[in-house]
């Protein structure tokens, strides 16, 4: 029997007419075709789906049972089954059209009535979610993924692919789940390790295997693994590509010929398909079998950009493609698209978020849509541009208006439609998202354009109640999501699509909503972030709902905690969070700041080099990473065992440029720089840093919490000024540089007296701030100014506070009042230390009186509640040794 013929036909989609024929291979042969009601309802799925209710599905049948007595024959129908399944779960909830069977009707001895197509889907569903993550609970037809999995778990022997299929079925289930939740490193391991029999004389299956295990990478949102293995695949099928320019224009009435971006490729892969699917007619019965590409129509831009020269700028380079026209490539074999609607996925990722994106991205869609070879791939190509154009004044309506055409184009049965088979032939090898993902992208392009309502009803429709609760939001009206979500708890709103299917069967008659426990407990933190109030009750009961599995719970209760600075309930809770759903680099980010707050050095490096480890991009991680690096390499001075200069200096500068170049990127971001402020102190670059602990105050002074303010950083920077000497001779002749440094005394002097006058004395008032002014201001010699700054500091001290009356003398307290003492007798002292510099430069001002106004003042507020204490002696003598200078 020719077992690895037909597992490649299976793989590949296209039957091997060479294969010879008997009762097991004419069941694999259907499924190749799309004819899985034909399969699925065979004597032999007979015996293998015998319904007999248990706890779970996986022990409702007896899958292990021998349907031949070759076992490499029952092997392969086991195989062929789960093939079987896959795809026509993916034909009714990816592809379409619809299928002409349903679930249980594949199902024998279905001797218990009490079971229906809806109560197994809602039981497969609840089933598919993992990690915490629920999957799509409108998923049609679940029960098919579901099977397709247990017959997957089977050991086997005979069938070499099992593992390719079982990769293809994680894909699927991953595309299911609200999130993606990482596999397990054996599964992940197995997939890596496995040796493809057809690699070795076969390119075009070596290219699909690398391809596909790169979009499993791209699901986890590890890119740079993802785009390594497109790179690889590309190499496997010997697609040779090249992103160059070449002369053109670009819009109707453009004169000159300027350089566009084109890509030239060539395929090198055998094609036995046709070389082109027609679309530019308009009657022709090819028409319908891809997906209809709307015209641009605009009154300025060419609906492609029109090559003025047969060759590119690359035909005097080394380029292998320089001999290509770029107005008239040949046409490129349909796995060879989907590696450039990959690589083109990759160039999103993971290159900066800024107008060359798009550019780098259209070439490689362009090359893709201009020849349509397979109804998958050109749709995928036409999601892709209409991603791109979504943000462009003049293409924006094609791109929601493709963008449509793409969503009714799936349930299409017409007989001009794309048949089942050839639009499931290369589904596994690109990523289009399932039709309700499409259906919610539409939605989201309404939102863009401001379309509220039109995007509202989607939602509703596929019952997506936290963007529905976003919309009410949006239109100022929380009070309708928080009834939908109750509504949904409680059981009193009744799903639109079980609705529909009941009323069809039962003449509506009405029954109360039930959900598996991780759907349930998703509704209860959507409410939780709609009740701030009852949010930690909303959230925890979440996560006893979900038995400890529902990452968002802990996720969300994480974000409350840390919002409010219990920041070592905000550890625990994220710590658990990242535990369920590792994938998601936000939750690691959070963890990272909130480590940062409890000065947990280690634990905040670890934190956010898993978010750069997730997103190599995240510019904010890896500055973060710098600033806790350089963190705990401080700490670790405090040990005399530790060398203080084991990270070395030309590191540290590294690591300070790399910073400075991402705060270009990001120069409204408080928090990138206030990590450049510590790593500018760490270098010593404290003009930098002076700029930075600006740039902090500024961007935080319009918040709605407190200005921050890093002061030790000042006093850092203040003492840098005051340590040189402020005579600018003495300091010529200790220095052995004629050049002013601009790190210390008069060279950062102009700096930090700006950073006090004009960004934080108008914005923030400390007594910890005005004393340092107030140094500053004496090391300058301003020595009236330097009484106002250390007046202004007492004022905000504890002493001038009680002074005032803004603390109640009741509730200070003794210890309280007896600091407050060591205050006045400090003013009082720097008042007459300062009276006689006054005084020597002829100012007139009475410092005395000021001090014996301080003295008095505080005894008279104080003396009620304080005069029997022990140490109320001190301001009396303090006073009347005032009174005798």
């Amino acid at each position: 029997m020719e077992v690895k013929a037909v597992e490649k036909s299976l793989l590949t989609g296209q039957w091997e007419d060479s294969i010879p024929q008997n009762p097991a291979v004419n069941v694999a042969q259907a499924v190749v075709r799309g004819r899985f009601a034909e399969a699925l309802t065979s004597s032999y799925a007979q015996q293998l789906f015998k319904f007999r209710p248990a706890d779970t599905l996986k022990n409702s049948f007896n899958i292990s049972a021998s349907l031949t007595q070759d076992k490499q024959e029952n092997e392969l129908l086991r195989l062929v089954f789960a093939v079987a399944c896959l795809n026509a779960f993916m034909q009714v909830n990816w592809t379409g059209p619809d299928l002409d069977f349903r679930p249980f009707d594949i199902l024998s001895h279905k001797e218990p009535r009490n079971y229906s197509d809806e109560s197994l889907n809602q039981l497969s569903i609840a089933e598919l979610a993992s990690g915490g993550e629920p999957a799509y609970h409108l998923t049609q037809h679940a029960l098919f993924l579901r099977l397709a999995q247990i017959l997957l778990d089977e050991p086997y022997q005979h069938c070499q692919t099992t593992i390719w299929w079982r990769l293809r079925a994680h894909l699927a289930h991953q595309r299911v789940l609200d999130e993606p939740v990482v596999l397990s490193d054996d599964v992940m391991m197995n997939f890596k390790r496995w040796q493809n029999p057809f690699a070795s004389n076969n390119p075009d299956m070596a290219g699909r295997l690398l391809l596909e295990h790169g979009l499993l990478y791209h699901t986890f949102q590890q890119d740079k693994i993802a785009a390594e293995y497109f790179v690889k695949a590309a190499r496997a099928t010997d697609l040779q590509y090249d992103l160059t320019g070449a002369l053109g224009k670009r819009t109707k009435f453009q004169q000159n010929e300027l350089s566009q971006l084109v890509l030239l490729a060539e395929s090198h892969l055998p094609d036995e398909g046709p070389q082109r699917i027609d679309i530019t007619s308009t009657n022709g019965s090819s028409q319908a079998i891809i997906p209809e590409t709307l015209a641009l129509n605009d009154d300025t831009l060419l609906e492609q950009t029109e090559f003025t020269s047969s060759k590119s700028s690359s035909d005097t380079s080394s380029s292998s493609l320089h001999y290509l026209d770029p107005s008239n490539q040949p046409p490129l074999h349909p796995l060879d698209q989907c590696i450039l609607l990959s690589l083109c996925l990759n160039v999103r990722n993971t290159s900066p978020l800024h107008g060359l994106t798009s550019e780098q991205m259209s070439p490689y869609v362009s090359r893709v849509v201009s020849h349509p070879r397979n109804w998958t791939i050109h749709t995928m190509a036409l999601l892709i541009r209409s991603r791109l154009e979504a943000n462009r004044t003049r293409t924006i309506e094609r791109s929601a208006l493709q963008l449509q055409a793409l969503v009714d184009q799936i349930p299409a049965t017409d007989a001009e439609a794309a048949p089942a088979s050839e639009r499931l032939r290369y589904l596994h090898s690109i990523s289009l998202p399932p039709k309700w993902e499409l259906e919610r992208e539409l939605a989201n392009r309404f939102i863009s354009l401001g379309v509220i309502k039109s995007a509202m009803d989607i939602y509703e429709r596929l019952e997506m109640w936290e963007e529905v609760v976003k919309c009410h939001v949006s239109l100022e009206r929380p009070d309708r999501g928080i009834a939908i979500v109750k509504d949904l708890l409680a059981g009193n709103k009744i799903e639109s699509e079980a609705v529909i299917s009941r009323e069809k069967a039962s003449g509506a008659i009405k029954r109360l909503q039930r959900f598996d426990s991780a759907r349930e407990a998703k509704l209860w933190c959507i409410l939780g972030d709609l009740d701030p109030e009852h949010a930690v009750e909303h959230y925890k009961h979440a996560w006893e709902i979900s038995k400890s599995t529902s990452g968002r719970a802990m996720r969300s209760l994480g974000g409350f905690y840390f919002a409010r600075t219990e920041y070592e309930l905000a550890r625990e809770c994220l710590q658990q969070a990242v535990k369920i759903e590792p994938l998601l680099s936000k939750s690691w980010f959070i963890l990272g700041c909130t480590c940062m707050r409890l000065e947990d050095w280690q634990g905040a490096k670890d934190a956010f080099a898993r978010c750069v480890t997730i997103d190599e991009e995240d510019g904010e991680s890896w500055s973060n990473i710098a600033s806790m690096y350089l963190r705990i390499e401080q700490s670790h001075k405090d040990d005399d065992s530790v060398d203080p200069t084991i990270v070395s200096h030309s590191n540290k500068q590294l690591a300070f440029r790399a910073l400075k170049e991402g705060l270009k990127r990001s120069y409204d971001n408080w928090r990138m720089w206030s990590n450049y402020m510590i790593i500018a102190v760490d270098v010593g670059e404290l003009a930098e840093a002076c700029r930075a602990l600006g740039r902090v105050v500024e961007e935080t002074s319009n918040k709605p919490d407190d200005v921050i303010l890093d002061e030790d950083v000042l006093d850092r920077l203040v003492n840098a000024v005051t340590h040189v000497s402020s005579d600018p001779q003495e300091a010529r002749n200790s220095s052995s540089s004629p050049a002013t440094n601009p790190n210390e005394g008069r060279g950062l002097q102009p700096r930090v007296l700006d950073l006090f006058d004009r960004i934080i004395l108008p914005r923030v008032s400390s007594a910890r701030v005005f004393r340092a002014y107030a140094r500053l201001l004496t090391w300058m010699g301003r020595w009236e100014d330097t009484m106002k700054a250390w007046m202004d500091a007492y004022r905000e001290s504890d002493a001038g506070k009680l002074t005032r009356g803004e603390i109640n003398t009741v509730d200070a307290g003794r210890t309280t009042w007896r600091d407050a003492i060591d205050e006045v007798e400090e003013i009082v002292d720097i008042l007459k230390n300062l009276g006689a510099q006054l005084e020597a430069s002829g100012s007139t001002k009475k410092w005395r009186l000021q001090a014996k106004s301080i003295v008095r003042s505080f005894m008279g507020r104080t003396r009620e509640d304080f005069e029997d204490d022990p140490e109320w002696h001190r301001l009396e003598e303090l006073l009347e040794e005032l009174k005798q200078e």
